[in-house]
């Protein structure tokens, strides 16, 4: 038979000659009632009992197709779709746990205009008479959970066995599925989803009935499904989008990535000592269980406010077996090339959802955002302004919540979100919200039909995001402002704004049009080169935004960029070339609380995605476009405004040796328990070598000084380093200008209390710049020739001073 039917019911069983015969009859009875043209597909998953003999079977619109061997639900449904002829398909399971005449609503939903109608047990206005197991209620709860976020958004209830299909689109999406077992149901409504047909679920009278077929393990198999599904799901233009920013990320980072204990990034100047001391301070302080905003192994006795400074407890803790194993040096380098590429790929998700069609736009796009010089310059030394998948996430939230269509669910993800990313970098956050309200603010504007409409959802899913994000973080920022070590403010200059220059010059990592004799003077160093986009880009994009002015999100992206770029010239904006010096807006935010903390320059990170989705749209439409020269001359465009962009790998050289003294414990038989080991000079934010030293020691030992933002004075201004001392600030001249002061009574008498104050055990002098000036300067603090010893003169301080 050939002819089409109204409606197709498919039933699949398996040892089901008990309950299938009362099925058939219900479902028989209904149908000649209710139903023009139909038939009944039983497809039989090669059943062992009488499954295929029951009487009803023998009716002229029942059909039964069979499997030779039991292959699962999932193999059954495909045989019996597969040769199903209606115009609408039905699913039903023989249990027949919703009642045949709750097809009606499910009929109603499809007429509305819905490719399928689902059954639930979980959306108002359902009945359940008698109920599952507990155990089992909570296992498909959870399972459901897990399939909502994994695989169909919006379903509460994917395994009610009754749904109502488009006959043609059920054949094309039961056709397309892979999956044998239970899994199947969530593989079907997958593809619905990834087609956009839009489905509705619908409640429904329903009932438990014994004999289910459901055990314990096919839950883990729906889990395994699950993750089967999540990998069909993948385009191949994404995974080789993933793949290639993975490889940028890596070749940016080769000097250091392949051996990362034993080379250095250059350009991170101490950054890169600092951080693998935070990824090990943390990971030490989760394995002994002590408080990881806390310690006092760097700065003793003060310590160290860790939530004041930037560990990145989102990554840091997590990577904590990483550290413990490998070293920190592994888990920063792999947390820097990993999330360099994370965020590549979360710009590029975002990029392909909501702005382009084109996957190659998208990769344009998500390259630029993620690769740009600002981003490159700070992958030398700030994973926090490397690792940002967190914000294209947080944004697609926010874009959600405007449709108001799930308020309180996009809601308390939004502030779970929020809470995540203020562990992994609250500047960014903040640079991010920005950014996010200049578009807003643009956007709203340019429509306020969107903007009527979407305030109100908007509003109210930031008020309940604030709400689940600030228990989370309370505490944590109550010990980051007010704790111990905390501080207020930090000064980073007068003036660290960029120079209008920086935005068209090109950065020093540039492959082809880099010089750091250009990029030098116009940053602050080369870890915040945070505009360099090129004249060429620059023009670019102007030609962009002319060329499809009509669009809102254009003219958006443009204010978004050039607002940025503005407010990034700092509080005081000088004319290149000229002595003339205007106010700039960033004047109205730099002493504002939170802001006057951030380095205003990096505010024109803000243009890197901008600029990305405005190169995106560019390659969409010019690839749309029928007309081949226009495709070539906006490819062309597109291609000179980056290659100039395209950045070097980053410098990196040989590592210095730690001392043996070090390595090899030696220091153990001259600091004792509570005491430090004191180098000299002193590490601070210039020369912090010795955080290499107690890392490599795995934190045997405490240490004065450091590399480290705290409190200074009596109003606790913030600074980099431990608050100074006379001793630590001689040993610190001497060590650059190689000029030893008289040293008198006075001298030696302050050097004692600021030995004590440190509880110092030795100290230390490695072979360095001047290092015969230290010794001397030493010799007549303490009264006595250092000790050469493991590859270092060592002062022991119990010998007297």
């Amino acid at each position: 038979m050939t002819d089409s039917v109204d409606l197709s019911v498919v039933i699949p069983a398996y040892n089901e000659e008990h309950r299938l015969g009362p099925t058939l009859e219900a479902v028989i009875g209904h149908l000649a009632e209710n139903e023009g043209s139909w038939e009944v597909i039983v497809a039989d998953d090669g059943s062992t009992d009488g499954t295929r003999e029951v009487g009803a079977l023998s009716h002229p619109h029942v059909r039964l197709v069979t499997s030779p061997r039991n292959r699962g639900k999932g193999h059954a449904l495909r045989l019996g779709v597969a040769v199903s002829r209606g115009a609408r398909l039905l699913v039903t399971d023989a249990d027949l746990s919703a009642p045949i005449e709750e097809l009606g609503r499910l009929d109603k939903a499809l007429s509305e205009g819905n490719a399928a109608a689902i059954a639930s047990r979980s959306v108002p206005g359902a009945e359940i008479a008698d109920r599952q197991h507990r155990a089992r209620e909570l296992l498909g709860r959870a399972g459901n959970l897990l399939i909502r976020a994994t695989a169909v958004p919006g379903i509460r209830d994917t395994q009610c066995g009754f749904k109502l299909f488009e006959g043609d689109r059920a054949r094309e999406a039961f056709g397309a599925a892979r999956l044998n077992g239970w899994g199947i149901d969530v593989e079907v409504l997958h593809h619905f989803h990834r087609q956009g047909w839009p489905v509705a679920e619908v409640p429904v009278r329903w009932s438990h009935r014994p004999g289910s077929k459901v055990g314990p393990l096919d839950y883990v198999r729906v889990l395994a499904d699950l993750a089967r599904i999540r990998a069909r799901a993948v385009r191949p233009a994404d995974l080789l989008a993933a793949v290639l920013f993975l490889v940028l990320s890596v070749a940016l980072y080769s000097g250091r990535f392949f051996d990362p204990s034993h080379r250095y990034l250059t350009d991170s100047m101490q950054d890169q000592n600092q951080w693998e001391w935070f990824f090990a301070v943390t990971a030490d302080n989760v394995a002994h269980l002590r408080n990881p905003l806390f310690t006092d192994l760097q700065g003793f006795p003060d310590g160290v406010n860790l939530m004041a400074n930037t560990v990145m407890l989102g990554l840091s803790v997590p990577f904590t077996p990483v550290t413990l194993l490998a070293g920190p040096a592994v888990s920063l380098s792999l947390c820097m090339a990993l999330g360099l590429a994370g965020t590549a790929a979360a710009w590029y998700w975002l990029i392909a959802k909501r702005v382009v069609r084109r996957r190659a736009a998208a990769f344009v796009g998500a390259a630029l955002a993620a690769f740009a010089p600002p981003m490159v310059s700070h992958a030398n030394a700030h994973p926090n302004f490397v690792v940002l998948f967190m914000i294209p996430l947080i944004i697609d939230r926010a874009l959600r919540l405007s449709t108001g269509a799930r308020v309180v669910r996009d809601g308390i993800v939004l502030g779970l979100m929020a809470a995540y990313q203020i562990f992994l970098g609250e500047e960014p956050l903040l640079l991010a919200s920005m950014g996010m309200l200049l578009f807003a603010a643009a956007y709203g504007a340019l429509r306020r039909d969107v903007a009527r409409a979407a305030w109100r959802p908007l509003l109210k899913g930031l008020l309940i995001a604030g709400a689940v994000c600030l228990p989370i973080v309370a505490f944590p920022l109550y010990w980051q402002f007010s704790g111990p070590q905390s501080y207020q403010g930090i000064a980073h200059g007068d003036n660290a704004g960029n120079s209008p220059l920086s935005l068209l010059a090109f950065a020093e990592r540039s492959l082809i049009a880099g010089d750091a004799q250009i990029a030098g003077p116009l940053s602050l160093n080369p870890t915040e080169q945070n505009a360099f986009y090129g004249w060429p880009l620059v023009a670019v994009a102007f030609a962009v935004v002319v060329r499809l002015w009509e669009r809102a999100l254009v003219k958006a992206l443009a204010f978004t960029a050039v607002a940025a770029a503005v407010l990034s010239l700092g509080p005081r904006i000088r004319v290149p070339l000229t002595d003339l010096v205007y106010p700039g807006p960033w004047a109205l935010l730099a002493h504002k609380p939170l802001f006057e903390s951030v380095i205003e320059g990096r505010v024109a990170m803000i243009c890197a995605p901008a600029l990305g989705m405005l190169l995106a749209l560019a390659v969409d439409r010019a690839a749309a476009s029928r007309s081949p020269a226009t495709q070539y001359i906006g490819l062309l465009g597109v291609a000179l405004a980056l290659l100039p962009l395209v950045p070097a790998p980053l410098k990196a050289t040989d590592r210095v040796a730690v001392p043996a003294f070090i390595t090899d414990r030696t220091y153990r038989s001259y600091v004792h328990d509570g005491e430090t080991l004191v180098p000299v000079p002193l590490p601070d934010p210039g020369a912090a070598e010795a955080l290499h030293w107690q890392t490599a020691a795995h934190l045997g030992f405490k240490l004065p000084g450091g590399y480290f933002n705290g409190p200074w004075g009596d109003e606790h201004i913030g600074i980099y380093g431990a608050a100074p001392r006379f001793t630590s600030n001689m040993l610190r001249d001497v060590r650059y200008t190689g000029v030893v002061p008289v040293i008198g009574k006075n001298w030696r008498a302050q050097a004692r209390q600021d030995f004590a104050y440190w509880k110092a055990g030795a100290l230390v002098l490695a072979p360095q710049p001047n290092d015969g000036a230290l010794r001397t300067a030493l010799k007549k603090l303490t009264g006595q020739d250092g000790k050469w010893t493991g590859g270092v003169w060592v002062w022991d301080l119990h010998k007297g001073v």
